[in-house]
């Protein structure tokens, strides 16, 4: 495929995930308030992350490799399954793709006259944090750990499932799955990252508290990725 599809491949993916996730989260976790069982809460929100990148995994998958992540796209390359040359590209197109999802729902989320993003608020937007942004209240310490150690578990699925030795064709419902679990378990602690294009995305627009926490996301996931990469690049080596 010529980069320009991979490319727009990225975008869009990103775009999905970002929407469909962060839609979720912002517009229907919590809906009718709380004990309303209309709400889907942590789990829906888990599985429409995980039902985002399974669906834009089969849709692109064969387009770009289906990233929609930088820190995966940098994991990939540390694990020796993507070239650096693409890296910059590739994390341009997701972040861009991820900020437009972004917008979108925040048009959509004002269509209620009641919507307001309050910054001060852990979640604030579906945005990330940790100490009083996160939404257990977990030290920056305690939202780094879980960050980098879920990115790396992340990567080794990823690898694993996309092994030229794997069953075919089952890849993106492992790594889906994988995400919705990553969700299960770390919502409370940062609402979960795992991935810079999406933190970075609605960050923009949940005011200065996200923006200023926005580093960890970054980097956490980013070593958490190198991490997961580099150890299944020995583990899944035939030497």
């Amino acid at each position: 495929m010529s980069m320009g599809k991979r490319l727009a491949a990225e975008f869009l993916g990103t775009f999905w995930l970002v929407l469909g996730g962060c839609g979720s989260a912002v517009l229907a976790a919590n809906f009718g308030g709380d004990g309303n069982p209309l709400g889907i809460g942590f789990v829906g929100v888990a599985l429409a992350f995980g039902l985002t990148v399974l669906t834009g995994a089969y849709a692109f998958g064969h387009v770009s490799g289906a990233h929609f992540n930088p820190a995966v796209s940098i994991g990939l390359w540390a694990g020796g399954r993507f070239s650096g040359k693409d890296l910059l590209p590739y994390i341009v197109a997701q972040v861009l793709g991820g900020i437009v999802a972004a917008f979108i729902l925040l048009q959509i989320a004002q269509g209620n006259p009641s919507f307001v993003i309050d910054g001060s608020q852990a979640g604030a937007f579906a945005s990330n944090g940790y100490g009083a942004l996160s939404p257990g209240g977990y030290t920056v310490a305690a939202a780094f750990l879980c960050e980098v150690v879920l990115t790396a578990v992340f990567l080794v699925v990823i690898m694993g499932a996309t092994h030229g030795r794997a069953p075919a064709g089952f890849a993106p419902i492992a790594i889906g799955l994988a995400l919705t679990l990553i969700h299960l378990i770390s919502i409370p602690v940062t609402n979960t990252s795992v991935n810079p294009a999406r933190s970075t995305a609605v960050a923009v627009f949940a005011g200065s508290g996200a923006l200023g926490q926005l580093w960890l996301f970054w980097v956490a996931p980013i070593l958490g990725a190198l991490i997961g990469g580099l150890a299944y690049k020995w583990i899944g080596s035939d030497k």
